[in-house]
């Protein structure tokens, strides 16, 4: 694993970020408040460049985005004096589905896509009324293996924390002094109730990061993550275009 000096880290991207707002022309910043790790960094970096940063908590349909996920946005948003805001899109999601019925038959994962792309829904709705730029939360890890939603948490105007593993996100939030609950807790996409990342894809971020850095699996996770690397490759594409 790659040794980071995480004050040069903070230095670089916190200027980084201030120069994007700037050469934008914008107001400032928005960025989905999830309660996770990812987010956190995400808005600490954001709200040290932009004093104008906002993070949106959007609870959507999991009794866990009510509870500890939008406890533990509030708690880092009081730490670092990010202006916090609620939009509930449990009605919304409700609607959605209701509106599908006798279209379509919806899977599971359709279902469970719906909500990642309702938040950024509500991101974009927020940045275009205010003038903001949207900030993406990806870390390297979930880049490779694309546990992400396409058009969902997947889209962003920029990303200041892509290239980090999931590993090295953790370091930096303690090098940050971010809330022990935020460090400590299962990655979740918050989809639905008891749903952690780890246990989705069959594979450890630990796992995932010595994959990236070092190149050593066993035999079984390298399998897995290759599986996932290769199935969401249309994800890290370019859109095809007729030319």
């Amino acid at each position: 694993m790659i040794t980071r000096n995480w004050q040069e880290e903070y230095d670089g991207r916190v200027a980084w970020i201030r120069d994007l707002v700037h050469s934008a022309g914008v107001k400032g910043i928005v960025f989905g408040n999830s309660g996770g790790k990812d987010s956190a960094l995400v808005g600490i970096l954001c709200k040290a460049a932009c004093d104008n940063t906002v993070g949106i908590i959007m609870p959507c349909a999991s009794r866990r985005n009510y509870g500890s996920d939008a406890e533990d946005g509030r708690e880092l948003a009081l730490q670092y004096g990010i202006e916090t805001r609620t939009v509930d899109l449990t009605a919304v999601r409700a609607a959605e589905l209701e509106a599908l019925q006798g279209v379509t038959d919806m899977t599971d994962l359709a279902v469970s896509n719906i909500a990642p792309r309702l938040r950024m829904t509500t991101l974009y709705a927020v940045a275009a009324a205010e003038g903001l730029l949207v900030a993406g939360t990806g870390n390297r890890s979930e880049g490779y293996m694309g546990y992400y939603t396409k058009w969902g948490d997947g889209a962003h105007d920029f990303n200041p924390i892509s290239d980090l593993t999931a590993t090295e996100v953790i370091a930096f939030l303690k090098f940050l002094g971010a809330p022990r609950s935020i460090v400590e807790k299962a990655p979740s996409a918050g989809l639905f109730d008891g749903q952690t990342d780890e246990q989705e894809m069959g594979v450890t971020y630990e796992a995932i990061d010595r994959y990236l850095t070092e190149g050593i699996a066993t035999e079984k996770d390298r399998a897995i993550i290759e599986r996932f690397h290769s199935r969401s490759e249309h994800k890290r594409r370019p859109i095809p275009t007729y030319k």
